[in-house]
C-alpha cells in the first residue's frame, strides 16, 4: 500500500477539502472536527465529482414527549457531503448514503504524522 502526501494540518481549516491526484485516481480529503476522511472523487449515482460538493449538517426534527414536532435543528454529529451534480448525499464519516447504507463512496485510510496528512492508496 502506497501513501500520498496531502499537506500539513495547518493547511486544513474546519470543513476544508483538498483534492489530490494519484495516477488516474482523484481523492478528496476532508477535515471535520479533529478527524480526516478521504474518498474517491466519484459519486456512485452518476460519476459526479462528489468531493467538490459541499458539507452540510443533517437536519433533525425535535420531538416532544407526545411525539409532536418542536421544530428542526442541525445535527451536531451527522455531516453529509452533497454531490454537486444531482444532490446525492453521503455521511462524511462512513461514506454511506443515509437512506441506503449499501450505497457508499470508496473510502481511503488517512494518517496524520508529525503534523502532516497522508492518504493510503
Amino acid at each position: 500500500m502506497a501513501e500520498v502526501y496531502v499537506g500539513s494540518e495547518a493547511e486544513f481549516e474546519e470543513g476544508d477539502c483538498k483534492i489530490i491526484v494519484q495516477d488516474d485516481l482523484e481523492i478528496g480529503v476532508f477535515r471535520v472536527g479533529p478527524s480526516y476522511y478521504a474518498y474517491r472523487n466519484h459519486c456512485v449515482h452518476q460519476g459526479g465529482p462528489v468531493c467538490q460538493g459541499r458539507l452540510f449538517r443533517d437536519v433533525e426534527e425535535i420531538l416532544g414527549e407526545d411525539q409532536s414536532s418542536l421544530g428542526l435543528r442541525f445535527a451536531e454529529e451527522k455531516v453529509h457531503i452533497v454531490c454537486p451534480w444531482h444532490g446525492y448525499e453521503y455521511d462524511i464519516r462512513t461514506g454511506a448514503h443515509p437512506a441506503d447504507p449499501d450505497i457508499r463512496l470508496k473510502k481511503f485510510e488517512v494518517e496524520v504524522r508529525d503534523g502532516d496528512v497522508y492518504v493510503l492508496v
